[in-house]
Formats: C-alpha cells, structure tokens, sequence
C-alpha cells in the first residue's frame, strides 16, 4: 500500500506530565487516543527531572493503544507527527541508546547560578542577538553543559563521539528509528540558545561559550520533513517520521496562526503565547522571546512569545499540594462559589516568574487573606493568576509590535473552563476564541506530517479550515480591569526577588 493509499496520520504529544497518541483521519478528525501519565522527578529545590526511559515507554505504550482503539494496523499509517515538551534535554550512549542521567526538564532551575555568571560577564547580549532568547535556565544549552559536567566520563566520551545529546524530540526519534536518526527541528533547535535563528545552524560561538562539543548535536531540519521512519519492529510497519516541532510552535500551527499578527495561547502545565510576526525575527524590548515559529520549505516564519511556567500546574498543586480538590475538574465549582467581595491574589512563582520577569529566584506567595479566606477563595485566585499573567504577555507583545492585540485564539486543557475564558476575555479586553478541537498541539503535529507526505493542504487552506467553538467577549469594563490587573501587579512586585531584572 503506498503512502497516498494510507488515510490515517498519527501524532505523538510528549508532554511534561504524560504521553498522548492521536489517530487522526481524514481532513485531521482525531478517531483514537491513548494516554499515559509517568512520573515527576523534584531531587532538589528548583530541580525537576524525569525517567527518559519511561518517557519512551508511555509513547510505545500510547501509540499501540491509539491503534488498537482506531482498529488498525501501524501500515494503515501514512506518517507520524511528533511534538513535545521543548527545553527538556536528555543524554544518551549512541551504541545502546541508554540515557545518562535522567532527562533535565525544562521547568529545572539548577543552572541559576551559572545563567548569572554568564549575565555578569556580559555575554546576555550576545547571545539575544544570536538565539533571539535570554540567559535564563529554562532553555536546554546550560542543562547540556550541566550534564557534560556532573555525568561522570560524559565529557571524554562526547569527545569521542560516543553520545548524543538533544531535546525529546530527538530523543524519541532515535528511539523509534532504532538509533538510524539524531535529528531535530528548527523550532526544537531555536529553544536551545546554541541554534542561530538568523543564519538557521548551531551557532559555533554559543557552542564553544557553553563548552559543547557539535559533535554531539542533532541534525537540523524542516518542521515538515524527512527524520526517518520507524522500526518495523516496533509496531509492525516501518511508518515515516514525518512532522515535528516542539509544542507551542504545533499549537500555534494546529491554530492556524499563519498570518503575521495573529496570536494563540496555549493553557497546559504552563501557559504560553506566542505571535507570528512574519518572516523576519522581531528583537523585543520587553523581555519576551524571539523565536522560530515554524520552517517550511527552508523558510523560517518567527514569532515573539511569552513563556509562564505555572498554569495548569497551579491547579495540580490544589491537589497534591494542599489538598483542596480531589481532581482538576472540581477547582471551578469551588472558584464559582468564591466571596468575591475579596481580593485574593495568588502569585505561582513556585519555580521562579517566567516573561516578562524572568526571575529564577521568585517564589510563590498568596497576597490578600483575610480570616473568612479559604479553600474557595484560593481556587478562585488560581485560575486568576491564568489570566494576570496572560495580560502581562499580551501588554509585552503590544509593546513590542506595535498594535494591540485584537483577538486570541486559546487551546489546552484549561479552555475548556468557561469560568476561566470569561476572566480571561475580562481581564485582557479582548475577545477570546475557543476552537472546536482544544488539542491543537498533537493536530499541529499530526498537519506538519500530512503536509510532508500530501494528505494535508496547504496552510493558506487550513486557515480556513479552523473551527470556533465559543468566543468569550469582555463582560467587564476596562477599569474593572486596570484595577484589578493594578492589584497583580503590586503583588507581582512584592514577589520579586531583591536582585531581579
């Protein structure tokens, strides 16, 4: 059966929590899925790790319980699409394909200290020019050199070329490919601070200032490309790899964000924004990044974007933090039955304040309790802060480009919270559009594959494929707002560490 016979895509959504495949059909209508969560790692303060190993288990395990419950067989498959968590990095021997040490993720704040070294000694702006990104530790190019550090052996061995190094999307594709590829895309790569979004190569300047040999790096390609295909073995057919990028830029494709201007916010463990700017990279001036937003064809489309580390995950810490809910579903009915003559605001700064503060050291804090505050009264403060910080990203990218923002399209798990979008809409001024299908991150993948193999079209035509579900439109008045966001901020500042900025 050749590959314009096969109707069925299928996407990998790597995410920080748990695994996703998604069967999808034709014009992208997802038929199957399979989901497994693995474990979180915290070794120490600000430290976050996971089992790369396991990692590559739950996607084996997902993709053959996508496919059982579509009913078909893996060459029923025309192509599969990755997208993944971005900044995590992970180690491993080319020869076993063993992992060194456990994958260092993207929330990980270990390499603080050195970030500051590197600040101190003038190289920040270099380096923005270079990657479009700040020396902060959320990108995987100090993780890297951490690892090369702290492994034992890792740096005689890199030298000579016994590893390879890349984000998880490499990782899983070496997997799947039984070690046959170590590639990457342009999008994973631009994530790094060692990819020249510019000249589009690994920067040899940025490698020799991190101490990372190119050696170890993964090859650089098209969202929309060739990275191999899998091993029969594994599932019974070797299916193309054909699609990747990292897990907003999917989003924002799946959004169909192919227009200079238009915005998407995605709501999953952390919240990001991200505004195609067009074909050329657009610097900011207010601590946003400048990024790829996706490659095509060779050509680079940029983007600014806005990086929160906590949305989501603020919601899970109601549950294993505190206690107050048993499942994520219940934190609206007890944000709906809040006191709303009180002002609770709850800052989750729980591993530092990403855009537009970028301050590793913050941590959380609650401002505005009174007595008759509780368990209502924090959910409610949770969901906001969504919402706060979301208005801080939006007010940046106005900034920045020049034109408020007129319009945001949202997806992720969070959406699907009315209250949430309402208070969202309220707080930006801005109408907010929630589409039909809230997984546009594995449907941004799953097009990217199609794209490369012929059952997707065009992006000027998946533009006008994409579907509204609800628009959630201002109900309160712009001085409700400034007020409001007026009390984020005070609390915001009252966050901040002494040296912050």
């Amino acid at each position: 059966m050749s590959i314009q016979d096969k109707k069925y895509l299928l996407a990998i959504d790597q995410g920080t929590t748990s695994t996703r495949a998604i069967v999808y059909g034709e014009n992208l209508i997802p038929i199957a899925s399979d989901q497994t969560e693995f474990q979180q790692f915290f070794p120490q303060d600000g430290w976050v790790e996971h089992d790369a190993n396991e990692i590559w288990q739950t996607v084996v395990t997902t993709i053959k319980g996508a496919l059982k419950k579509a009913n078909l067989a893996a060459d029923d498959i025309a192509a599969i699409g990755i997208t993944n968590q971005r900044e995590t990095i992970t180690l491993w021997d080319r020869n076993s394909g063993e992992p060194l040490h456990k994958a260092i993720v993207w929330q990980d704040r270990r390499t603080t200290d050195y970030c500051a070294e590197l600040k101190k000694a003038g190289h920040e702006e270099t380096v923005t020019a270079k990657t479009g990104l700040l020396l902060d530790p959320y990108f995987s190019g100090t993780k890297a050199k951490w690892l090369l550090d702290n492994v034992e052996g890792a740096r005689d061995r890199a030298a000579k070329g016994e590893l390879a190094i890349g984000t998880i999307d490499s990782w899983l594709i070496y997997k799947l490919t039984g070690g046959a590829s170590h590639t990457t895309d342009a999008t994973n790569a631009s994530r790094t601070l060692l990819y020249n979004i510019h000249k589009g190569e690994w920067d040899l300047d940025l490698l020799d200032l991190l101490d990372i040999p190119a050696a170890l790096l993964p090859e650089v390609r098209d969202c929309a490309a060739d990275f191999g295909q899998c091993d029969k073995d594994l599932f019974g057919a070797a299916i193309p790899i054909t699609g990747v990028a990292g897990d907003q830029h999917a989003a924002t494709i799946g959004q169909a964000c192919f227009e200079k201007g238009m915005i998407k916010s995605t709501y999953g463990t952390g919240c990001f924004a991200m505004m195609n700017v067009g074909d050329k990279p657009l610097a900011s001036s207010n601590r946003l990044l400048s990024t790829l937003c996706y490659q095509l064809d060779g050509k680079p489309t940029y983007a600014l974007e806005g990086s929160i580390y906590m949305a989501g995950a603020t919601v899970q810490w109601l549950r294993d933090g505190l206690g107050i809910i048993e499942s994520a579903a219940q934190v609206n009915d007890l944000a709906a039955k809040a006191d709303n003559t009180q002002s609770v605001y709850l800052v989750p700064g729980f591993v530092g304040l990403g855009a537009p503060y970028w301050d590793s050291d913050a941590r959380g804090a609650i401002f505005g309790l009174t007595r008759n505050s509780g368990p209502r009264e924090l959910a409610r403060a949770a969901l906001e802060s969504v919402g706060y910080q979301t208005r801080d990203l939006i007010t940046a990218m106005n900034a920045d480009f020049g034109d408020d923002v007129s319009l945001l399209r949202v997806d992720g798990g969070m959406t699907a919270s009315n209250m949430t979008m309402q208070f969202l809409a309220d707080i930006c001024q801005v109408p907010v559009d929630r589409p039909t299908n809230l997984e546009t991150t594995a449907k941004g993948a799953a097009y990217l594959a199609g794209l490369h193999v012929g059952l997707c079209p065009p992006p000027q035509d998946m533009m006008e494929k994409w579907e509204l579900d609800q628009q959630f439109t201002p109900q309160q008045s712009a001085d409700w707002a400034t007020q409001k966001y007026a009390g984020w901020q005070d609390a915001v500042a009252r966050t901040l560490s002494t040296h912050s900025g």
